[in-house]
């Protein structure tokens, strides 16, 4: 191998591990970790197995919405979102690309509790109290950095293969 491609292979090398270094930060930044109690909810009693659905649905929600807020990229809202829910963050996302600014959601913590489950399983409404560091960024240079503290109220329905956001709204208080 010539001295000129084995230099070229060791740039390739450190790029590459340079990249993965980066992706393993982002990810660590943008870990969201979701806390939830059931024991309120009703009518209906939640079973530990759509529990544990919900809390996975409802973590991975939150990390598409980070994500489509951070790129300014629609397709992360597509499959963990509908209703209202999809179309508000849609409309977000292309008012962001409208004006160039994005947003970060660092370190998210979500104290999701269960209040009402529907007879049917059909519907279920939870409050969530979402504690996260808020970055508003301009190119790559964050314009404002707040600690933010607020509560949602969430309707998720069960889908095909996995239960979607179709309400998110934030409220002052439950």
């Amino acid at each position: 191998m010539s001295r000129g491609m084995r230099l070229a292979m060791r740039m390739l090398l450190a790029a590459f591990v340079s990249l993965t270094f980066a992706l393993a930060a982002y990810g660590a930044d943008n870990d969201v970790r979701v806390e939830m109690d059931s024991r309120r909810a009703g009518p209906r009693a939640m079973e530990p197995l759509s529990e544990r659905g919900i809390q996975r649905d409802y973590r991975s929600a939150w990390a598409s919405i980070a994500q489509a807020l951070e790129f300014n990229a629609l397709d992360p809202l597509d499959g963990p979102f509908a209703g209202s829910a999809e179309k508000w963050l849609k409309e977000t996302v292309l008012s962001q690309q409208r004006s160039g600014l994005s947003q970060r959601y660092i370190d998210q913590n979500h104290k999701v509790e269960t209040v009402f489950y529907s007879p049917e399983g059909d519907v279920m409404e939870l409050h969530d109290t979402a504690e996260y560091q808020l970055q508003i960024m301009d190119g790559g240079r964050a314009i404002h950095d707040e600690h933010v503290i607020t509560h949602y109220v969430v309707l998720m329905t069960p889908a095909a293969d996995r239960w979607v956001v179709r309400q998110l709204q934030a409220v002052p208080h439950f």
